[in-house]
């Protein structure tokens, strides 16, 4: 699997879509997937703005549960690297970050529009 670095800084605001969730590695019995180092993998929908375009919404994945992390909420994902993917004729783009923190002072969805 290729990996490719993203630079953030060109993708606009990141704005929390979903909060986190633990990533699921077996729904039958909801055990937590674990990345190499055996920590719990999590889970942030961020929407992607870029230069007026209309808005995406990407899925990271991040070891550990992000602190501090509520819908609507502006971020900052550190290290964001895209994965091609591909099983039999399905094919996709995995995301992966080092972290993805709250931008302080960032207005959430209910309290204003940044």
């Amino acid at each position: 699997m290729q990996s490719i670095p993203v630079d953030t800084a060109r993708l606009g605001v990141l704005r929390c879509a979903i909060a986190p969730e633990a990533k699921i590695s077996n729904p039958e019995t909801q055990e937590v997937k674990r990345d190499r180092d055996g920590n719990p993998v999590w889970t942030v929908a961020v929407t992607v703005r870029q230069d007026g375009r209309r808005i995406s919404v990407i899925e990271i994945a991040v070891s550990g549960q992000p602190k501090g992390i509520e819908e609507g909420q502006i971020v900052k994902v550190t290290g964001l690297t895209a994965f091609m993917w591909s099983m039999g004729d399905r094919h996709g783009v995995s995301f992966r970050a080092d972290a993805i923190t709250p931008v302080s002072g960032s207005a959430h969805a209910k309290g204003g529009d940044a």
